[in-house]
Formats: C-alpha cells, sequence, structure tokens
C-alpha cells in the first residue's frame, strides 16, 4: 500500500490534506505535518509516521521546498526501503498520487511532469482560444 507523509513550513501540507480531503473524500493514505507552527521536530513526527510502516508498504514523502529544512530532515530517511521523496508538490501533485494504491518510478516521473504543467501564467486571450476552460 502507498502511504504519503506530506510536511510543509507553516500550515501548507494541512492546507493540501483539507483540499484533498474535500476533492476526494477521506484521504486517510496522506499523513501531514505542518513543521515551524509549534516546538514539534519534523524528525519526531517522521519517525512516528514509519512506525506504522509495514514491511511491503510503499512510503512517498512530499515536502514544499526543495532544500528548504523540512525537506533536509526527510532526505535522511530515504534509506528506508520503499521510501522516495518528491521536493516541491503542488496540489495537482498531491491530488494525483494521494488517488494510487501503488506508484512506479516511471508514473511518478510522469505525474512530477504533468504537475509542472499545471502551473500556469493565466491570460485572459488564452482562456478565450480555450473553449474547454470552464
Amino acid at each position: 500500500m502507498l502511504k504519503i507523509f506530506l510536511a510543509s513550513h507553516g500550515c501548507l501540507a494541512s492546507g493540501m490534506k483539507s483540499s484533498l480531503d474535500i476533492l476526494l473524500g477521506n484521504s486517510d493514505k496522506v499523513t501531514v505535518f505542518d513543521a515551524y507552527i509549534n516546538q514539534d521536530s519534523v524528525q519526531e513526527h517522521v519517525d512516528a509516521f514509519f512506525q506504522e510502516v509495514k514491511e511491503d508498504d510503499e512510503v512517498l514523502m512530499l515536502s514544499d521546498l526543495y532544500g528548504g529544512s523540512v525537506n533536509q530532515v526527510m532526505f535522511l530517511y530515504l534509506d528506508k526501503p520503499n521510501t522516495r521523496l518528491v521536493a516541491g508538490v503542488n496540489l495537482a501533485f498531491v491530488l494525483e498520487v494521494a488517488n494510487r494504491e501503488t506508484i512506479t518510478n516511471s508514473e511518478l516521473d510522469e505525474i512530477v511532469e504533468m504537475s509542472r504543467q499545471m502551473l500556469v501564467v493565466v491570460k485572459p486571450e488564452e482562456v478565450e482560444e480555450q473553449s474547454d476552460f470552464f
């Protein structure tokens, strides 16, 4: 089973989880941690998360900012079996992975690319040309 740990600086992670719950229903496979809003450490929460991971589970750790302090802590867990880390995630990415039971490396690469394409500057003249925008 795919288990997801989503962490961010501030409340971005819980905000994305709230959006997931609205768009997908209850997303129990996603565990979130909002760093630096209290004295809890990222490491404590990642350790607690991994205590619930079974040997045959896949783990996808997600962080808000590549190279940020949250991402640096999560990087230290990449030696765990079946564990991958993606940084700089957006809601499109999280929606796609939260909807899966398992994910291959090539699928993960495709989802990363798709989520990059969801970051666009929306211009009125381009919206008028696209009949399926709304």
